[in-house]
């Protein structure tokens, strides 16, 4: 069975378990578990990164660990029991882990590797610890690099900063919270400001010499110069190199590295350098001969210099290459360096092979050529590394030990170092050799002098190794100087050191002897001259510091020095020489100078001191020496310190009475020279002196008297100095006193006790009285005051050391008190008291609670007073924060418990008040100072937050009785309120801070819980105070929005510590919220809708109790706002403005909205105005759906498009909905933005427009907005006018910006400001040269379905129609949405899906193309308006779109297959006109019809011979350089005839069968066979036209299309078209001269009225499709709308949707979005125009799917344009090869197009109006008169394409006029002067209806061709009613238009303005009828530009 576990409760998992078993929990290795109970070698227990889940696990898997155990039992906490570091280390590398991943993830490789590899460190320091074998020392050094590292990681992944003591987590519950600050602030202090080093350390490695010339050993001397003051600074390192350059002892580095120590941060400047002198050892000259001479020399070689400026940039400086110079002047050789640092080193040539040659003679070194200097390359000189290191000597030992290890020599400083130590043991002497001055010697040439020194004893014994080259160089027994050639004058300037032992200094002295060194063969040196100088003088003293001038001594070769007694009793010195006067003046012509300088600890040069320290022998001196003893240097006094301490004491004893006085102030000299930091480490010897050496037992008699004598003397002194030196020096005094007092006793068994405490009472009343006086005029007196008060606290660890801690206590609290508490006193004064507390806080007298007692109210006194005058506060945070760092946390004792009760009594009040005035204050500018500021509030804020802390329920209640009036406690909370909101600022604390946050609002939630009481009980019912109650609700809310307490942004780790520790403490406040708000009771209408908008923000936050805690408070507020004011608008207003910036600031999610929906709905089931309630959380809920989307939708991945569409859902709610204007105006101005960044400015102007639309022109001030100014509405308005216009010009949306130019412009001139209106006006004209004159692509429209949960509420399972880009096909627009939707399924099919796709939790995407219906035919069906203008027409302002599809009704003849070819045409409103303010809008409304095979047939050859036509123009009039698309489209129509195209519709309607059993389709029978004989007589004219362009080489093409259309006709029973009809070229219905458009007169019926065509709405013209296959068609084929795919692989152009598959009638199933396979020459040639050539690469696209003035060029002048070319006489086409260009232009008297019409005419214009059943009305065929009209042939030769008569076609129903050519082309969409009967009809209006305009007034051409008349000629002759422009009625309301047999003619007008933007639906849809029924629709008056 299952045990609890009694120890095994915590391990480590070492394999992995996957868990397979029943109720297993899986594991990864590296697991940390946590184990519950124990079954037979299983656990059962939970990961601690997972605690929910629990399992069982084998045991053996798991690695136990000790643990301690916390709360045993259900909420037990297990804490394993290691050490911190390896704790925090574990937990840390586990969190840094799956960021560490994050980092590649997000491409950050540089951090990422750096942090792998302070892992691994890490987890090797880990292993180091966790081994145990490391010494203490060790382990401290590896914990330090741990937490280092830790610290950094932390800083670099924005981790916390942890607080640490002595490198161990601290836990904030264990300490008080200012010692946490102090331990975070350091922490965070030494990660921002790294402290400077003060020591710094130079190491100097030698590498080589590189130089051409060598071959002799080199010396090379190192040392650092100071240039400012022209002395060395350092001592030597010397090292030896040998003949090739390098270091002659590789194997022993400290020869050949050296470190220089000691230099201070001041000599790291620009002017000290490093200088380097190069010496030779060899023959004299360089270049002599090698047997000229054996004697080695050393000679002076070369010098370099560095500033070691160039060191301090931290790098180290390796091989570094250092110019060596040569000396050319040897006599200037001491001053080398000096010289090449001023930059006069031109003199000197640089090391090379030809440098330093000497002459045979043994002259002067020849000094190099010119060239030299420039030719030297730079690596010839000296290889040095140089590194500069900061710290430590010990730190640097430690941290650079492979150094240290591998051996270094240590170059010291000159004398002592900044800092002298004690027990520093130096006697070393420096002799620099300076200069001499010789005679000649009887010689002719200046003598070659050498100097070599001895040291020696008296006894003539040569002191072996005490002379010092420099470090690097062990020391010798004698030194050797360079040699300076023939120079009876040399300078050395060599420095050497003497380590001389104290003991042999006595006695000893240094001997000089001069040599001549002669350079011939035998090398000879002979002595000269010697001179000495003993090391000490006789009375004791050193040899003094300074330059020495020694008497050269004359001397042979052989004589005897070694006897020193024969000339140390010789004068040595020339300044003892003349002080002596003595005779021998002869010796002094020859001298010699030396430098001297002492550095010892053992001896002195000074005699004072020497006096003094012998004073016994002298008793008469003794006062003077005392006097002296200011003299002396301080380093001489350190140096004896004890010996001088003795000497005092002992002259003391000697005589108190006589040198009391002076003894105390000797003594108070060397103590304040202690003071010096120089010599600060000297005070442990002072302090080692007074415990264990000092011996003056009846001292501190004296000392107390003279002390007292002294104070008591302070306020009447007028000097003061002496006596603050005296006070300054009170601590050692005291010290003194103490110890001899102790002695004393000890001496005496305690003796005289009362007599010692009278004395000090005495003192001290004595320093009371004098510290309670106030200073008069001068401020010696303060001085003296502070002075005092600054070493005082010093004195209280002596006092204690003979008194009870009481009595002290009391003592110190009396001289503390005595201190004058007037606030005015001097400044220094008050900053010195304070620092008096702040030192009497830290001592250890304050440490004990019992004298802590004592001297509390003292220092809450004086801290008081500093608080209320804002002074010191820095002084007085610290001493605050010393004060609470003693007070722990929980400490229960008594005594800490009456100090709370004294420091809230005293400091609450003064403290929140100091934290609201610092916080108030402006930040200061400088980083220092608001360092410092922020650190005084920070420590003010900890100080506040430890009292509160210690606080007690005991404390609360006394503090909160203390008020005496409601006034005072309402004070007091209103100011710990807002002391509150300023700790909760994100700014109180640094960012990485967390755990000091959590701390503060722990302290806070607990304070807030303590008053809300206190509020409930004094601040209701009648004494209710809003401000206060205000406060505390505001409080709660922004403590809740803390940052720091959202836990859901935490790692896992982290979020259960803080809940383990502290809970969620949102949850707590939110319940206390909630609980307040009940006791408000009818008060709660104070705080509607104020709270609204707070509490809202509240319960955005993701934690599922706070919101189930504080979203019923919405359900109270609606209460109390419904009982107020019979509403909840207030409520609903503020709800709806706060959830917009809330919501887009990140807040709330899908879950909130759902609760909030379910929680309020249920609150409000039994209200009474639950109706109204459900309204209001209805709306609320549907636009968080809408926020939610948008902010989903604004993310940086999302695209354009999704952004767009959501903000205007969301825009459109705003408007509709909420009427919230200024959110709207927001909205549109964000989606304005959007389309601006998207390019889509037609939308972006239109949106725009929605905001122009709600301002006036009127001078009404408007505020400053967005980014508007403030300024009138009119200055506004028209701002976005010209904003608007600039859009619609970009977007080439030029018709709409020409309406507001014209609106803005009237506004101009009603203010007669001409300037602006003549600028509009010159606007408006550029804009109408640009419709004429660019071009526009005509965009693709598709219709995209949105299907599935998973989309977006404003897409879900919704239909839009979207405007495409430009050139965007379906293939590229379905990928576009896949693209935007990428988890979104494509369907392949076009059907409505049904409810399972709705429902479905996914995403479907149904895209088609759509076609565009314009709504107003009038310009797209006028005569004459270009191309460019009609393009606009065509695809703007569009509310409706179709879409066809082909299916097959019944049983399907596979022989036949359209007798079963239905087409299903579905319409789609749209709530909006594209293009509007988006791309896309809603489909409104849907309709669906079916169109009959037999109408269907009559659509596809319809559009087919409106193609063909439009083909047959384009050729006539050139518009096509490449006659194929003509062959093509020829071919593809006759082919598929003779092989049974059309005889299948012959096949399906004309046989007996179908016509009985549809006898309603009589008409449209009739209509089939007009069509296919008009098809026939277009083919016939195309052919002759054909023949004209056909290129040679398709000649046979040409005629096998001829033969195969006499097979056609045949098969349609055609003879002879000369017959019956009468051939008429094509006409030119929008190409004619402008001046001759309404020349012609309509045409007419025989009885005068005008005959119409009457067609269906559904006959729309299909894409143009070529294709050389017969109108057989394929299954398959009518689902490719859908996918775009075509299957005719010789495809021209685009297809348009088709019930069939024909090539006649462009087949339905291709897509308007198929790509043309035409051959390249007929998509588009490189040799073309601009203009041209973009219409033919546009020319494959369908009419609705490229812009006109793409297809078609934009028509050139009249005078240019190319007419058709009439065909000559002759059955077949002919052009005349002899006319010229412009005589085979046609002559503006066009024929028609029309055949004769029969009498049936007018029959048929009276049925043009049908009743529409299911299938919508088809208007009648165009019914032509043609047959009673004079031919108009052309002149001035016949051109007629046919010859003779045309016979009658076989009897039809109607008679037959063949439709004109599509309006699309501007050579064909109009009329020319002579009057051609149009009978175009626009390709993309839904109807279309033709007119026929015959010139009546044109004579007959001359042509051969008979002129045909019927017997209604002379009748219609007569008839003079104007042409009509269209046949698209004004006043239909509906898009289909009226049949032409119900229209009235009307007169010419101007084109109508192009409509307004944007325009409104007029009305509304009404259960499908409104769009269906013809009805009168007035004519849409002029609108404001608002409703644009």
């Amino acid at each position: 069975m299952w045990i609890p576990t009694e120890h095994e409760k915590y391990g480590v998992v070492i394999a992995s378990f996957r868990g397979t078993v029943p109720y297993g929990l899986s594991l990864e290795i590296g697991d940390t578990v946590q184990i519950l109970e124990k079954c037979d070698g299983w656990y059962r227990g939970f990961a601690l990164k997972n605690p929910n889940v629990k399992g069982i696990f084998p045991s053996s898997y798991v690695h136990l660990k000790n643990a301690c155990v916390k709360n045993k039992g259900q909420f037990e906490m297990v804490i394993p029991t290691e050490d911190s570091v390896i704790t925090e280390m574990t937990s840390t590398l586990r969190d840094w882990g799956t960021m560490w991943k994050q980092l590649y993830v997000r491409n950050e490789g540089d951090l990422f590797h750096r942090l792998w590899h302070i892992m691994n460190e890490i987890l090797d320091l880990r292993r180091q610890v966790l081994v145990g074998h490391l010494t203490h020392d060790r382990m401290k050094d590896v914990k330090r690099h741990i937490t280092a590292r830790l610290d950094w990681g932390n800083e670099q992944l924005g981790l916390d900063l942890v607080p640490r003591k002595e490198y161990a987590m601290v836990d904030p519950e264990d300490i008080s919270i200012t010692e946490l600050y102090r331990l975070m602030e350091h922490r965070h202090r030494k990660k921002d400001t790294p402290v400077q080093a003060s020591n710094h350390h130079l190491f100097v490695q030698m590498k080589s010499l590189m130089c051409s010339n060598l071959g002799e050993e080199l010396e090379v001397i190192f040392s650092l110069f100071d240039s400012k003051e022209n002395r060395p600074i350092s001592e030597r390192f010397f090292l030896r190199l040998n003949r090739n350059g390098l270091p002659k002892a590789p194997d022993k580095p400290e020869r050949h590295c050296s470190l220089f120590v000691d230099l201070g941060s001041s000599e790291l400047r620009r002017d000290i350098y490093i200088t380097v002198h190069i010496i030779r050892i060899g023959r004299m000259g360089a270049g002599e001969k090698k047997n000229a001479c054996s004697v080695q020399y050393r000679r002076p070689f070369g010098c370099a210099v560095l500033s070691i400026a160039d060191l301090l940039t931290g790098e180290t400086k390796d091989d570094l290459i250092l110019k060596v110079y040569m000396c050319n002047t040897e006599s200037e050789w001491y001053q080398i360096h000096e010289n090449i640092i001023k930059k006069l080193n031109a003199r000197y040539n640089l090391t090379g092979s030809n440098a330093g040659t000497c002459d045979q003679e043994g002259g002067t070194p020849s000094s190099l050529s010119s060239q030299s200097w420039d030719t030297m390359s730079d690596l010839r000189g000296l290889a040095v590394s140089l590194q500069l290191l900061h710290g430590d000597i010990e730190q640097i030992r430690r941290e650079y030990s492979s150094v240290f290890s591998h051996g270094v020599s240590i170059t010291r400083k000159l004398g002592f170092s900044n800092i002298i130590m004690p027990g520093e043991m130096r006697n070393d002497l420096y002799i620099t050799i300076e200069r001499g001055e010789f005679e000649k010697g009887g010689k002719s040439v200046a003598r070659n002098v050498e100097v070599t020194m001895f040291i020696v004893e008296n006894s003539g014994q040569i002191l072996k190794d005490f002379i010092s080259f420099g470090s690097g160089e062990p020391p010798a027994s004698e030194y050797h100087s360079f040699v300076l050639y023939h120079n009876n004058s040399p300078r050395w300037s060599e420095l050497l050191k003497l380590p001389i032992p104290v003991d042999k200094f006595r006695g000893a002295h240094i001997r000089f002897e001069f040599r001549h060194c002669s350079t011939k063969e035998k090398g000879e040196k002979k002595l000269f001259g010697f001179s000495f100088v003993p090391l000490m003088q006789e009375d004791g003293r050193t040899l003094p510091d300074g330059t020495h001038e020694l008497i050269v001594h004359k001397c042979e070769e052989n004589t005897n020095l070694q006897d020193t007694t024969r000339y140390l009793k010789l004068p040595f010195s020339k300044g003892i020489l003349l002080g002596n006067n003595h005779q021998a003046i002869k010796a002094t012509k020859e001298s010699f100078w030396i430098t001297s300088f002492l550095c010892s600890t053992k001896l002195t040069q000074n005699g004072d001191m020497l006096d003094l320290l012998k004073w016994r022998t002298h008793p008469d001196k003794i006062t003077g020496c005392l006097s002296k003893i200011k003299e002396i240097d301080g380093s001489e006094i350190v140096k004896f310190l004890q010996d001088t301490l003795d000497t005092l004491f002992g002259i003391l004893d000697e005589n108190s009475q006589k040198y009391g006085s002076k003894v105390f102030d000797s003594l108070v000299h060397i103590i304040n020279l202690l003071q010096d930091s120089k010599f600060h480490h000297f005070k442990p010897v002072m302090d080692t002196y007074i415990e264990s050496h000092f011996a003056g037992a009846l001292a501190y008699r004296d000392l107390i008297k003279v002390l007292k004598w002294y104070v008591d003397r302070i306020t009447e002194a007028e000097r003061q100095e002496h006596i603050q030196e005296v006070l300054k020096a009170q601590e050692y005094i005291f010290k003194y006193i103490v110890q001899s007092r102790r002695l004393f006793s000890l001496a005496t068994g305690g003796q005289n006790e009362e007599e010692f405490r009278c004395c000090i009472q005495e003192l001290l009343m004595s320093v009371r009285f004098f510290l309670s006086q106030e200073s008069k005029g001068s401020g010696a007196l303060s001085q003296s005051q502070a002075v005092f008060l600054s070493s005082f606290p010093a004195v209280y660890s002596e006092l204690l050391k003979l008194f009870d801690i009481r009595e002290v206590a009391n003592l110190v609290q009396d001289t503390l008190g005595s201190l004058p508490t007037i606030v005015h006193v001097d400044d220094s004064l008050q900053a010195v008291k304070l620092q008096c507390i702040g030192k009497t806080v830290e001592s250890q007298l304050y440490t004990n609670p019992d004298s802590r007692y004592i001297l509390l109210p003292v220092v809450l006194h004086h801290l008081h007073m500093h608080l209320q005058e804002q002074k010191d506060l820095i002084m007085c945070a610290r001493i605050l924060s010393n004060v609470f760092c003693l007070i722990k946390k929980n400490s229960s004792e008594k005594s800490v418990l009456e100090e709370i009760d004294v420091i809230v009594a005293s400091l609450l009040d003064i403290l929140l008040r100091t934290i609201l005035e610092i916080t108030s204050r402006p930040q200061p500018s400088g980083s220092a100072m608001r360092l410092q500021f922020q650190d005084v509030t920070g420590e003010f804020v900890a100080c506040l937050l430890s009292l509160l802390r210690q606080m007690t329920d005991r404390h609360y209640q006394q503090l909160l009785d203390s008020f005496n009036t409601k006034e005072e406690l309402r004070d007091f909370l209103l100011q710990i309120f807002t002391v509150f909101r300023i700790l909760i600022r994100p700014e109180m604390f640094p960012k990485d801070w967390t755990v000091m946050r959590l701390v503060a609002n722990n302290v806070i939630i607990t304070t807030v819980l303590y008053l809300s009481d206190a509020l409930r009980k004094n601040f209701l019912n009648e004494n209710f105070d809003y401000k206060i109650w205000d406060s505390y609700f505001y409080l709660a809310v922004i403590f809740i929005n803390q940052l720091c307490l959202q836990l859901e942004m935490f790692t896992p780790s982290k979020k259960k510590k803080v809940l383990e520790k502290y809970g969620d403490m949102r949850v707590t406040m939110g319940c206390e919220i909630f609980s307040m708000w009940q006791n408000l009771g009818e008060h709660k209408l104070h705080f509607i809708p104020a709270l609204i908008g707070p509490f809202l923000e509240v319960t955005l936050i993701p934690q599922p109790d706070l919101r189930n805690v504080m979203i019923p408070i919405f359900h109270d507020m609606m209460d109390w706002e419904q009982r107020r004011s019979g509403n909840f608008k207030q409520v609903e207003a503020k709800l709806i403005d706060k959830l917009d910036s809330l919501m887009s600031e990140g807040k709330g999610d899908e879950t909130y909205r759902e609760l909030f929906n379910s929680i309020l709905l249920k609150k409000i089931e039994r209200e009474t105005w639950r109706e109204s309630g459900v309204s209001l959380i209805a709306t609320v809920t549907r636009l968080m759906e809408r926020l939610l989307d948008y902010r989903d939708c604004m993310k940086m991945g999302e695209v354009d498009g999704k952004k767009i569409g959501c903000t205007v859902s969301l825009l459109n709610f705003y408007k509709t909905e909420l009427n919230k204007e200024e959110m709207y105006i927001r909205y549109i101005h964000k989606l304005y933005d959007l389309h601006l960044k998207a390019q889509n400015f037609t939308e972006a102007a239109y949106t725009l427009l929605l905001y122009d639309e709600l301002l006036e022109w009127s001078d009404r001030p408007l505020r400053e907005f967005l980014t508007y100014p403030m300024q009138t509405e009119w200055q506004r308005k028209e701002h976005l006018h010209l904003a608007i216009i600039q859009n619609f010009d970009r977007g080439k949306c030029w018709e709409n910006g020409i309406i507001l130019c014209r609106k803005i412009a009237e506004q101009y001139e009603s203010y007669y400001d001409y300037r602006n209106l003549s600028k509009m006006r010159m606007m408006e004209a550029s804009l109408y040269d640009k419709i004429m004159d660019q071009q526009r692509l005509e965009p693709e429209f598709f219709r995209v379905g949105f299907y599935g949960k998973k989309f977006p509420f404003f897409l879900r399972n919704k239909e839009f129609v979207c405007r495409g880009h430009d050139y965007e096909r379906l293939e590229a627009f379905q990928q576009r949405m896949l693209n935007e939707f990428p988890q979104a399924i494509a369907m392949q099919h076009a059907n409505q899906p049904d409810e399972t796709i709705f429902q479905a939790e996914a995403q479907y995407l149904q895209i088609y193309a759509v076609t565009p219906i314009p709504e107003s035919q009038e310009v797209l069906q006028r005569e004459g308006v270009p191309d460019n203008i009609k393009s606009f027409y065509k695809v703007n302002h569009i509310w409706k779109f179709r879409y066809d599809r082909p299916f097959h009704k019944g049983t399907k003849d596979k022989e036949n297959e359209f007798k079963s070819l239905w087409v299903e045409r579905t319409s789609l409103y749209l709530v909006q006109s594209l293009p509007g303010i988006s791309r896309w809008f809603e489909v409104e409304k849907r309709e669906v019809v079916e169109m009959s095979p037999l109408e269907n047939a009559i659509e596809v050859l319809e559009n087919k011979n409106q193609q063909l036509k439009t083909l047959i123009s384009q050729c006539q009039t050139r518009q096509m350089q490449n006659i194929n698309p003509l062959t093509m489209c020829l071919n593809g129509v006759i082919d598929a005839a003779v092989n049974g195209g059309v005889s299948r519709y012959q096949e399906a309607f004309f046989v007996k069968e179908y016509i009985l059993s549809h006898p309603e389709d009589g008409e449209k029978i009739a209509r089939l066979r007009e069509l296919m004989l008009e098809q026939a007589q277009i083919l016939e004219f195309g052919l002759a036209v054909h023949e004209k362009f056909v290129p040679q080489d398709m000649r046979p093409l040409h005629k096998k299309l001829v033969d195969q259309f006499f097979v056609m006709k045949s098969s349609l029973g055609i003879q002879e078209f000369s017959a019956c009809i009468q051939a008429s070229p094509v006409h030119f219905p929008n190409g004619s001269p402008r001046v001759c458009r309404n020349s012609a007169p309509a045409s007419m019926s025989p009885d005068g009225t005008r005959v119409i065509p009457r067609r269906s709405p559904l006959s729309y013209p299909a894409v143009n499709r070529y294709s050389s296959s017969s109108l057989s068609s394929q299954a398959s084929a009518e689902v490719s709308n859908i996918t775009g795919q075509s299957e005719s692989s010789d495809e021209v152009f685009n297809m348009q949707p088709s019930p069939s598959t024909s090539s006649l009638s462009s087949t339905h199933s291709a897509s308007p979005n198929v790509t043309s396979s035409a051959p390249s020459s007929a998509r588009a040639s490189p040799l073309l125009s601009d203009k041209h050539k973009h219409s033919r690469e546009n020319s494959c696209l369908s009419p609705r799917e490229r812009p006109c003035s793409a297809i078609y060029p934009t028509p050139v002048e009249p005078s240019q344009r190319l007419l058709f070319n009439h065909i000559g006489e002759g059955a077949l086409p002919r052009s005349d090869p002899n006319l010229s260009a412009p005589e085979k232009a046609v002559n503006p008297t066009p024929s028609s197009w029309s055949l004769d019409s029969g009498k049936e005419a007018k029959n048929m214009s009276d049925s043009g109006k049908i009743i529409s059943p299911p299938v919508p009305p088809r208007p009648t065929q165009t019914a032509s008169p043609a047959r009673h009209t004079t031919s108009v042939s052309p002149s001035p030769a016949g051109r007629s394409p046919l010859k003779g008569s045309v016979q009658s076609f076989t009897p039809s129903p109607v008679e037959y006029h063949s439709p004109g050519l599509t309006s699309n082309s501007p050579v064909l969409s109009g009329s020319y002067s002579s009057g051609i009967s149009s009978l175009s009809r626009c390709s993309t209006s839904e109807t279309s209806g033709f007119e026929n305009q015959v010139n009546e007034q044109s004579a007959p051409g001359p042509g051969p061709g008979p002129s045909y008349g019927g017997p209604d000629e002379p009748g219609r002759k007569e008839s003079k009613t104007p042409p009509p422009y269209s046949v698209y009625e004004r006043t239909l309301r509906r898009p289909v238009p009226l049949p032409h047999s119900l229209s009235i003619p009307v007169a010419a007008e101007p084109p109508a303005l192009p409509p307004k933007p944007l325009a409104a639906r007029p009305g509304h849809l009404e259960n499908g009828t409104r769009r269906t029924e013809p009805g009168p629709r007035p004519r849409p008056l002029p609108r404001k530009v608002s409703q644009l």
